[in-house]
C-alpha cells in the first residue's frame, strides 16, 4: 500500500488488488499509514490458480478496478 500512498500523493488516482483473505490486514496497514487508498478484493487464495482462472479473477475486478481509479481524489 505504500506505493498507492505514493500515487495518490502525487495526485494520481491508484487502487490495490488483493484476495478478500486481506481485507483486514489492508485495513490494518490503512489505519497505521493513515491513508486509506482505495482497494478492490478478489476471491481468495489465488496462489494455485490457473492462467486462465487468474485472467478470470483479473475481467471480473476490472470493471471495479476502473470505478476505483476514476473517482476524484478527496
Amino acid at each position: 500500500m505504500h506505493d498507492t500512498t505514493e500515487f495518490e500523493v502525487r495526485g494520481l488516482p491508484s487502487a490495490y488488488v488483493a484476495s478478500a483473505e486481506f481485507r483486514a490486514a489492508g485495513a490494518a496497514q490503512a489505519r497505521a499509514l493513515g491513508f486509506e487508498p482505495a482497494s478492490v478484493f478478489v476471491p481468495h487464495p489465488i496462489q494455485n490458480r490457473t492462467d486462465e482462472e487468474m485472467r478470470a479473477l483479473a475481467e471480473a475486478a476490472l470493471e471495479e478496478v476502473i470505478g476505483q481509479i476514476t473517482q476524484p481524489l478527496p
